[in-house]
């Protein structure tokens, strides 16, 4: 190997840049955000909502959550996703249903094989403006900040979906739970399979 074609390859490797596709699942309403990073410095590549509450039964709604992400993955190539884990409530019904939504995000992710990984919704907030506990209006405020937004978007599952995106660039230095097929989410997560 000439020396070109090395200092070519050290070229490439530093200006490498990863897509992180970020995910907030929902029966009625799902957001997605996309980050482009290069080095430290993150972009926005876009970011919105799913509507889903205009399908009437729920296999409709799982249906049309898989095909969309699948369509976002098949426009913009994201190199990772993240997504929001479903946070526990009292209502065992919404619990199962948001987890059936979450679930065939990362089938659509797996299918492709890109690697995932989950955020509670807490270690979300942490991580974009240093407070557990923030509103999600906070956390849209200092997402606007972070990725230059200038307008607030009219739905905050949107700017729930850019956190998720902007937590995991924030915790690549952190170990995290990442699957890489549905071999390594099984063997990696044995309690929820079965």
């Amino acid at each position: 190997m000439s020396i070109l074609q090395t200092v070519g390859k050290i070229d490439k490797k530093a200006e490498s840049e990863t897509i992180i596709l970020g995910l907030d699942p929902g029966t009625s309403v799902m957001g997605y955000g996309l980050i482009m990073v290069k080095g430290q410095k993150m972009s926005l590549i876009q970011f919105g909502v799913i509507h889903l509450s205009k399908y009437k039964n729920h296999e409709t709604k799982l249906k049309k959550i898989f095909e969309r992400v699948i369509s976002l993955i098949n426009d913009y190539n994201p190199d990772e996703v993240a997504l929001e884990a479903p946070f526990y409530g009292k209502n065992v019904q919404s619990m199962l249903k948001l987890g059936r939504a979450q679930g065939v995000a990362m089938a659509a992710a797996l299918s492709r094989e890109i690697p995932i990984t989950e955020y509670a919704p807490k270690k979300v907030k942490q991580s974009v403006t240093s407070n557990g506990n923030a509103s999600k209006e906070q956390v849209a405020n200092m997402l606007m900040t972070l990725l230059n937004i200038k307008e607030a978007p009219k739905m905050l599952d949107a700017t729930d979906a850019l956190g998720v995106a902007v937590c995991h660039h924030f915790q690549k230095g952190a170990p995290a739970k990442s699957a890489k097929s549905w071999k390594a989410f099984i063997n990696d997560n044995p309690g929820r399979v079965g």
